[in-house]
């Protein structure tokens, strides 16, 4: 194959990529079993569900910590986190290390929402790829850490993981 063909091919491998990942946004089947809305405990919104998840990776977060982790503006993580605040997701604490900025911090009922969250999302992905073999799914998770790997390395944003 020509350098130009491989140029060419790669090209349409990226316009295909996009595509797919445009679409994927759109699929509530990946954020529930068969598209069905969650049960009342494990009812959360994505943006809470997200930052609560870098709290629980990183422990107390500020606002400013929350906003510089995602790349956000202040006013609005401030916004996002006055909501989970409000539903008793998390607690301001104050800093841990001694350092002026309050930090916020998963309640007992925030844990307890966000595991109910996430089991509900992996009880439909456990749906989704029911005809899967697990070396497929397998591959599938590397193939999108190694893309979710690239883009905080770009970003220089990296999101910690729990070790296996």
């Amino acid at each position: 194959m020509s350098e130009t063909e491989q140029r060419r091919d790669r090209r349409t491998g990226i316009a295909d990529l996009e595509r797919e990942l445009m679409l994927l946004g759109r699929h509530s089947a990946l954020r529930s079993p068969y598209g069905a809305e969650p049960e009342p405990d494990a009812r959360l919104e994505r943006s809470a569900y997200i930052l609560l998840s870098r709290i629980e990776l990183d422990g107390p977060l500020s606002i400013g910590q929350l906003a510089d982790a995602f790349g956000l503006d202040t006013s609005t993580v401030n916004r996002q986190t006055a909501a989970m605040l409000r539903s008793g997701l998390a607690e301001r604490i104050p800093d841990p290390n001694g350092g002026m900025a309050r930090k916020l911090r998963i309640t007992q009922e925030g844990e307890r929402r966000m595991q109910a969250y996430r089991a509900w999302v992996t009880t439909g992905l456990h749906g989704l790829l029911a005809d899967w073999t697990p070396e497929e799914v397998a591959d599938f998770s590397r193939a999108l850490i190694r893309f979710n790997e690239a883009i905080e390395a770009l970003e220089d944003r990296p999101w910690p993981r729990a070790a296996d």
